[in-house]
């Protein structure tokens, strides 16, 4: 495969199942798309079946998820697919779906990206464009913060602290490089604490969350799950990063992570986003 090349999928990608966080029943259809289409949304469920744009200008909330809204439509907790589709370098993607949310799999990018791979990529003639980062963007909030600054390549070094008993501090620095992204970052699940489910179920969240798509940490210092890898959350942590990032469209950057979330990537983006179209010689 061109690194150098814009790629799309050989043919449709089926995958159906439920929302993580409202539960609602989705079937979901990536198709190819065009060179410089990018990454399309399309809700199939609604009047006119509009079109929803993976661009950071579209993110419209940042509650345990990142959600885009664009022509009246919205879709949510898109990371994990994006994610999936930065790993393998898929430049252009229509997402057909019947409901606001993608199926949530296993949790994971890798629910994602085998199937994918099943079907193979196709490259597209037409070059790739790679956003350079030039200077430095940040987001702080007290002791947390996310910092972007040049680099030649794609690297996250994320930390993460935090009181349960299997957590405490945990620090990971990773690349591009060959496989990494998808042998060890990819298959990371998302994370949730005992003590928060029943609020979260509440406010209409983690509806379709198990101990087999959620790690699930106990209040007694356990799991209710099977880890992956024992700094399993970390590793989702980057996974998220890379999806939100994704909505620039791939990058050259070293992205540096403390105690950050959705809310701090969305906000890097946007950021990053409005550098680039104010500074289109770049």
């Amino acid at each position: 495969m061109d690194n150098n090349k814009q790629h799309t999928l050989k043919a449709d990608v089926c995958c159906d199942g439920i929302g993580l966080h409202s539960g609602n029943p989705v079937a979901m259809t990536l198709k190819p798309a065009p060179a410089d289409t990018g990454i399309v949304f399309i809700r199939t469920d609604l009047e006119g079946r509009p079109s929803v744009r993976a661009i950071a200008s579209n993110i419209s909330a940042t509650t345990r998820a990142t959600t885009l809204t664009e022509n009246g439509a919205s879709v949510t907790t898109i990371e994990h697919v994006m994610a999936a589709l930065a790993i393998l370098a898929i430049d252009n993607c229509y997402i057909e779906m019947n409901s606001a949310e993608p199926p949530v799999g296993d949790g994971s990018a890798k629910g994602f990206m085998d199937p994918i791979l099943r079907m193979g990529l196709l490259e597209q003639d037409a070059p790739r464009h790679v956003y350079a980062i030039d200077h430095a963007f940040s987001c702080y909030d007290g002791d947390r913060y996310l910092v972007v600054l040049p680099y030649d390549g794609f690297r996250v070094t994320f930390t993460s602290i935090n009181p349960h008993p299997l957590l405490g501090t945990q620090v990971l620095d990773v690349t591009d490089a060959g496989d990494t992204l998808s042998q060890e970052i990819a298959p990371a699940r998302t994370v949730a604490f005992e003590e928060e489910i029943a609020q979260l179920r509440k406010m209409g969240l983690g509806l379709g969350g198990t101990v087999e798509n959620v790690v699930v940490f106990t209040k007694d210092g356990g799991t209710l799950s099977k880890v992956r890898f024992p700094d399993e959350l970390i590793r989702h942590k980057i996974l998220d990063v890379i999806g939100d990032l994704y909505l620039l469209g791939p990058i050259s950057a070293h992205v540096i992570c403390m105690k950050s979330g959705h809310a701090f990537n969305d906000s890097v983006s946007r950021q990053i986003d409005a550098y680039r179209k104010a500074n289109p010689a770049q």
